[in-house]
């Protein structure tokens, strides 16, 4: 029998890593924005409330997969909140018209994620309002990313670089939950796999992932309007026997957006994930192999 799965972290760890007893598939499950631990020096700074700062982060996310471990995969989780540093970026997006002086000249000041205020460190929250009441220094946005974004990625890669060494492939399944949409509001997708329009996942493996929720009556789109952040087009490296697949749930489904809390839906919800993750530890993942 095995024994329980093994949780690696310290109260003020930037992530935390469940691993199941013994690995049994070659899937690595990760939750970037759900994490809940707001510095002081955050809350300080910004100009909204605490629940205001709240609207960019994944809540529950890791919840709703915390059933891998128990199937055989480990699950990866940041602790600290989207809004203080995004890892679903480059680590030095940056957006210029935050800072109190000059930033560096090898940092992205031009993306278009940088353009829409989402950079690595954010200037707006999802809602579209502004985070902080002052300008910050580049060393602030320093720290954040070498004390966050750097550990995270470490971690991510080693998890992914030893399944791969263990099964001769790895399936990164990336975590994400999407706010409600007015422009969707007919028919909203329960669902969005992003793969990078097939280019960073075997379209056969999102095939499975997505026959499976179908099946559960979900809604399933690929690619739009999520097509895959930064970990997705990163890591999802087919040639390489690495896929990555982002999957987006709406919020809708499992709690209550206005509060940020957890709604009757989030234990049904969970039990159909465990479905899937259970379906993805008895697939052969062998044609993933290059």
């Amino acid at each position: 029998m095995d024994l329980p799965a093994q949780t690696e972290a310290r109260a003020a760890d930037p992530l935390v890593i469940i691993r199941p007893a013994r690995q049994t598939m070659p899937v690595v499950f990760a939750s970037p924005h759900s994490g809940q631990d707001y510095p002081a020096q955050l809350l300080a700074q910004a100009r909204l409330a605490p629940l205001a700062l709240r609207r960019s982060e994944d809540s529950f996310v890791d919840e709703l997969f915390a059933a891998a471990p128990a199937h055989g995969a480990p699950l990866i989780a940041a602790t600290f909140p989207r809004v203080w540093c995004d890892v679903n970026r480059e680590p030095w997006e940056l957006d210029p018209t935050m800072f109190d002086g000059p930033l560096p000249p090898w940092v992205n000041t031009s993306s278009p994620r940088v353009g829409a205020g989402l950079g690595t460190i954010a200037r707006i929250v999802a809602t579209g309002e502004t985070v902080y009441r002052r300008r910050l220094s580049f060393a602030e946005a320093e720290a954040r990313i070498r004390a966050c974004w750097e550990p995270y990625h470490a971690a991510l890669a080693e998890l992914i670089a030893e399944t791969r060494a263990r099964f001769g492939v790895c399936l990164l399944v990336d975590c994400h939950s999407m706010p409600a949409h007015p422009a969707q509001a007919a028919h909203p997708p329960d669902m969005v796999l992003g793969d990078a329009h097939g280019t960073a996942c075997a379209p056969r493996a999102t095939r499975i992932v997505e026959e499976v929720l179908t099946g559960q009556g979900y809604r399933v789109r690929r690619n739009d309007p999520y097509a895959g952040g930064y970990v997705t087009r990163h890591y999802g490296r087919p040639r390489d026997g690495t896929h990555a697949l982002q999957i987006e749930i709406a919020r809708a489904l499992y709690m209550d957006e206005t509060r940020i809390e957890r709604a009757p839906g989030l234990a049904p919800l969970a039990r159909d994930l465990t479905t899937l993750i259970d379906v993805l530890g008895r697939t052969d993942w062998t044609f993933l192999r290059p």
